[in-house]
């Protein structure tokens, strides 16, 4: 940012992290609604983080909130594909668990 001698373009590097957390369990999510053969006309991924006010800060709580749009959406099968990623293949996710309560969220926009 400016305030470190910066023109405040890109993501510092807490935001990075929480970055970092959504593409990975992103990319696994859209790798299985592909392999499920899910109807999805939208998805995008949204963290919330809660920074500690002490020096060195860092997230001790962060909520990812996954969500899906469509007319013909399998909820069933979309939360079995986030249940994965979170629980399963993401390891940011798991690297995450090691310093922050996480609190997870599927929410269905239908048409």
């Amino acid at each position: 940012g400016p305030d470190a001698g910066g023109e405040g373009n890109g993501l510092k590097p807490k935001a990075l992290m929480l970055s970092a957390l959504a593409g990975c369990s992103g990319l696994d999510v859209a790798m299985l609604i592909k392999k499920m053969k899910l109807d999805v006309e939208n998805f995008s991924i949204e963290t919330i983080a809660n920074l500690t006010d002490e020096h060195p800060k860092y997230y001790d709580a962060v909520t990812v909130e996954y969500h899906f749009w469509g007319g013909n959406l399998d909820e069933k099968k979309l939360q079995r594909a986030v249940d994965l990623s979170v629980e399963k293949y993401c390891g940011v996710m798991e690297m995450f668990r090691k310093f922050a309560k996480l609190e997870i969220k599927t929410i269905f926009h239908k048409d």
